[in-house]
C-alpha cells in the first residue's frame, strides 16, 4: 500500500472572528466541480466577503472565491459561483432557526480538506459586532500578547 502525502490545506476566514460573534458551529460539505476541489488542494481560495443563505431549504455560499485550476483548459469553472453545501435536516433547521432572528447570519470560517479527501467547511451563525467589541477584543488580544512576552523573560 502507498503511502499517501498530503498537506494541510486549510483556509480560514480570520475577519469572521474579528467582526462577528461566533454564536455555534457546523461542519458541512460542499458540492463541487473536478477543478474546484484540484484547485482548494492548492491553497488557491479566500472566504472573504463569503456568506450562506438558504434558497428552496437548502443552504448556499455565496461569495466564496476558488480561482480556477491553471491546468483546467475550457472545463474551468466559474471562480465566485454559488455552492450548495450539504447538512442534514436537523441541522439545516436549527440554522433556519438562528436566521429567523434579527441581526444574526451564516458566515463560513474554515475550509478544510478531511481525511478521506473531501472539502469541508466550517460555518456558523453569526452576530455582528458593535465597535467597542471590537476595541475590547483588540486590547485582550494585546493583553495576552504581553502577557506571554513577559512569561519568556
Amino acid at each position: 500500500m502507498k503511502e499517501k502525502i498530503q498537506r494541510a490545506v486549510s483556509i480560514q476566514n480570520r475577519r469572521a472572528r474579528f467582526d462577528y460573534e461566533l454564536l455555534d458551529t457546523y461542519t458541512a460539505g460542499m458540492v463541487l466541480v473536478g477543478t474546484e476541489i484540484k484547485s482548494l488542494r492548492l491553497g488557491k481560495a479566500s472566504l472573504v466577503d463569503a456568506f450562506c443563505y438558504f434558497h428552496n431549504g437548502e443552504l448556499w455560499l455565496k461569495g466564496a472565491n476558488i480561482s480556477e485550476y491553471f491546468y483546467g483548459s475550457y472545463n474551468n469553472h466559474a471562480a465566485r459561483r454559488d455552492r450548495k453545501l450539504l447538512l442534514s435536516r436537523k441541522e439545516l433547521r436549527k440554522l433556519e432557526g438562528y436566521v429567523q432572528s434579527p441581526g444574526v447570519t451564516i458566515v463560513p470560517v474554515k475550509i478544510f480538506i478531511n481525511d478521506r479527501g473531501l472539502a469541508k467547511i466550517v460555518i456558523a451563525p453569526a452576530r455582528g459586532k458593535k465597535v467597542y467589541d471590537k476595541r475590547a477584543t483588540m486590547r485582550e488580544r494585546d493583553d495576552r500578547r504581553e502577557m506571554d512576552r513577559a512569561m519568556k523573560r
